[in-house]
């Protein structure tokens, strides 16, 4: 059973909404890719970028901007693409919408894993839209953030 977007013939399996999938392999939070990172989305928060800084504001290294979450957070959505029987096309996928739920912040040292959720699957003027939430949590299984995409997959027209 699969949801069409009208004619347009975007298919994404039905059941699709509630899948879990698996923890990802942990990925350990590295200062320069936190300072790379924080560069490259134009971050000049000392927090971001200097060891010295974050210590003394109470982190116990440099403290990722909040979006870097997607780093995490990319490999659930590479599970999800990757799973033929979910039947999204990669080809025909915007990314809709990204949101933010933290108990903490992400800093350098942190081992991260996470589960991916599907929460919402839908059809809107032809195309499909899933929703999902990555839930990352620390070595300790403690929350860390919660990030929230919304991919839409075109139809045909």
């Amino acid at each position: 059973m699969c949801a069409r977007g009208y004619d347009a013939g975007v298919t994404v399996t039905a059941d699709l909404k509630g899948r879990v999938y698996p923890d990802t392999v942990p990925y350990l939070v590295g200062r320069e890719k936190v300072r790379e990172f924080a560069r490259a989305v134009g971050s000049m928060d000392p927090l971001n970028l200097d060891e010295d800084a974050a210590v003394a504001a109470g982190y116990p290294d440099v403290v990722a901007p909040p979006t870097f979450a997607v780093v995490v957070q990319e490999q659930t959505l590479a599970q999800l693409l990757a799973d033929e029987s979910a039947g999204v096309d990669f080809s025909r996928v915007v990314h809709g919408e990204q949101r933010f739920r933290f108990s903490r912040p992400i800093v350098a040292g942190d081992l991260l894993t996470a589960t991916m959720t599907v929460t919402d699957v839908k059809t809107l003027g032809g195309n499909a839209m899933v929703t999902s939430e990555s839930a990352v949590r620390d070595r300790d299984g403690e929350h860390v953030v919660t990030a929230i995409s919304t991919l839409v997959i075109r139809g045909d027209a």
